[in-house]
């Protein structure tokens, strides 16, 4: 079959990481099974565009409501523009099914198809389903989760739900199968301090101080690869560089798989494909959630994780000096603490999410709609 006859399938999802990622991890799923896979987002999912080889981007108007007279005017103007540019495109490329991942820019290309009696499948990454996902639900043939327990979902739409995981990368989904790398009583401490898409300027300000704080034979042992923002760069790396830390500080780590390979311990924000990506590589790690979602997902996704076992939550109001520092040398005397927590976190992994999720949407685009 010729790739001009075989079947389109389309995933609208928002611009940020935690959505784009699991899309791509699909879309390649997608590809290797012989359909056409075409992305629908906003303009900020474009510098996620190289990721997306063999797969055609569209742009389309979203916005999210903001606060204010103004701002909300603006949101549902912006959000209506990108409904009609989504009603046009999904009614000039007719795909066999359009899978959603959640975000406002999400919301218009899988609401369109539903205006078009187009199947649609929404993918719902975090611990609490997200608005767009909210209300798109009860139109969408099949709901696809991350966790068995997922908050904002009526009981009407429970009978449509599956389990998939979410998918992540085919490099991160390999490191399941390996195992914890060796942590000697007196052996390197490798930590890994990642902050989200942007970055989280609370890291650079309590983490350096707290291991500056250490005895001079634990600070030894220590290896830190973090990300931070770029007005955080300087002041981080002066901090390790005073207390004798070796540390690798930058805006963006290019290789994630890598560097998850490697540490003994993460230190992150817990959006949801940085929890699934944590969770797969088998790592133990202390979550401080981004604390200003209304919803606060990232707060759910990290209970679950440490609920299983697999780590600690910090609040960011508790996120301190003094707490950290207790952590972090209690680990260097213990570190079989670190063992077992990498063990229930790689019992929290799902590295078949990919293949699940793909075998969902072409159970759907084959109409074999008793799949579960």
């Amino acid at each position: 079959m010729s790739s001009k006859d075989s079947k389109l399938i389309m995933l609208s999802a928002g611009g940020t990481g935690g959505h784009m990622m699991p899309a791509q991890s699909l879309g390649i799923d997608l590809l290797s099974r012989g359909y056409r896979v075409e992305i629908i987002t906003d303009h900020r999912g474009m510098k996620y565009a190289q990721m997306f080889k063999g797969m055609k981007i569209h742009v389309v108007k979203a916005g999210t409501l903001g606060t204010g007279f103004i701002g909300k005017t603006k949101g549902v103007c912006n959000l209506a523009l990108g409904i009609m540019q989504a009603m046009v495109l999904i009614k000039s490329k007719q795909p066999c099914v359009v899978v959603g991942f959640g975000g406002y820019p999400s919301f218009p290309g899988v609401y369109a198809a539903q205006c078009q009696k187009i199947k649609t499948i929404i993918h719902e990454q975090n611990a609490v389903l997200g608005r767009a996902n909210v209300f798109l639900s009860s139109k969408a043939e099949r709901i696809a989760l991350s966790l068995p327990l997922v908050g904002g979902l009526e009981e009407a739409n429970k009978v449509r739900t599956v389990m998939t995981g979410n998918p992540v990368r085919p490099e991160i989904a390999e490191l399941f199968s390996k195992p914890y790398p060796n942590l000697k009583d007196n052996g390197e401490l490798r930590i890994l301090i990642m902050g989200g898409s942007l970055g989280a300027s609370v890291f650079s300000r309590v983490i350096p101080d707290a291991l500056a704080k250490l005895p001079s034979e634990y600070r030894s042992r220590l290896r830190i690869v973090q990300q931070c923002r770029e007005e955080d760069l300087l002041a981080t790396r002066n901090s390790y560089d005073k207390s004798g830390i070796k540390a690798d500080i930058s805006t963006f780590i290019d290789d994630v798989a890598t560097e998850l390979d490697k540490a003994h311990l993460i230190i992150a924000r817990s959006g949801a494909s940085t929890v699934a990506e944590i969770a797969t590589a088998g790592r133990p790690a202390i979550f401080v959630p981004y604390p200003y979602h209304k919803d606060q997902q990232q707060k759910m996704n990290a209970d679950a994780f440490a609920d299983a076992g697999g780590g600690w939550v910090m609040m960011e109001s508790g996120f301190t000096v003094e707490a950290l520092l207790v952590k972090i040398e209690l680990f260097l005397q213990n570190p079989e603490l670190l063992f077992k927590a990498a063990e229930k976190a790689r019992q929290c992994g799902k590295p078949d999410a990919t293949r699940k999720l793909g075998n969902l949407v072409t159970a759907i685009a084959s109409d074999w709609n008793d799949w579960d």
